[in-house]
């Protein structure tokens, strides 16, 4: 077992939040270096093996900058905020064919807001939710034995994300899994403990976490046609 974050990450986003500017960064950017983005990369690096033996199809790439890790610098283009940080790190393990964060794949956030491991797809294009939808109704048994899993939901509460205000019009307006074809995200997620992050065995837990969320993107994949 070996640890990847401490203490330090926390301190410096809690620096970063009260000094938001581009010369209290530069100033520290080694802090970030040390105790943030290296780390991460070291933590994706750990994360290679156990993400290959839930699927192949899974990248963990280390790099900083095209890679698994979420970059530092917020987009201020289209936003009322133009603080130029992000307060948080994160990384994305996608699927091989996934682009961006519209694609399936695994979350992993931290910060001094939250800690969160999170897994499914997240606000997907029109057609590929009509294509998750349907195989919840081609394959209603599957889709309950991986929902309705005693040890998923006592894990997980059930998915989360954003839903529509009803059933869309091709379905069933009372199909049993009618709250499930309302979704616009087909995710779960689970908070971690900062003594979690900064604990030995992080690895060990994500690796846990992402298990257990297998069966979900195994579903959201074949439903899509990607291989898992």
């Amino acid at each position: 077992m070996a640890k990847y974050f401490t203490a330090e990450l926390y301190r410096f986003f809690d620096e970063l939040i009260a000094n938001n500017n581009r010369l209290w960064f530069n100033a520290n950017k080694e802090r970030y270096i040390e105790w943030v983005r290296d780390p991460m990369s070291r933590f994706i690096i750990a994360m290679q093996e156990p993400l290959s033996r839930i699927s192949a199809h899974i990248v963990a790439d280390p790099r900083p900058v095209g890679g698994s890790m979420f970059r530092i610098y917020r987009d201020t283009r289209f936003s009322k905020d133009k603080t130029p940080y992000k307060s948080h790190a994160a990384s994305h393990f996608r699927h091989t064919v996934g682009r961006d964060v519209h694609g399936p794949g695994f979350y992993f956030h931290l910060g001094p807001d939250k800690n969160e491991v999170g897994g499914g797809i997240w606000r997907p294009e029109t057609a590929v939710a009509r294509q998750i939808r349907q195989r919840i109704v081609d394959h209603p048994r599957q889709w309950e034995k991986i929902v309705g899993d005693v040890a998923f939901v006592a894990r997980f509460g059930g998915l989360q994300g954003e839903q529509l205000k009803r059933v869309p019009r091709e379905y069933d307006p009372d199909h049993p899994f009618g709250d499930d074809l309302r979704r616009k995200d087909f995710v779960v997620s689970v908070s971690l403990t900062r003594k979690q992050i900064t604990g030995n065995g992080l690895v060990e837990e994500m690796s846990a976490i992402f298990a257990a969320m297998s069966p979900l993107m195994g579903f959201i994949a074949k439903a899509i046609g990607l291989p898992w």
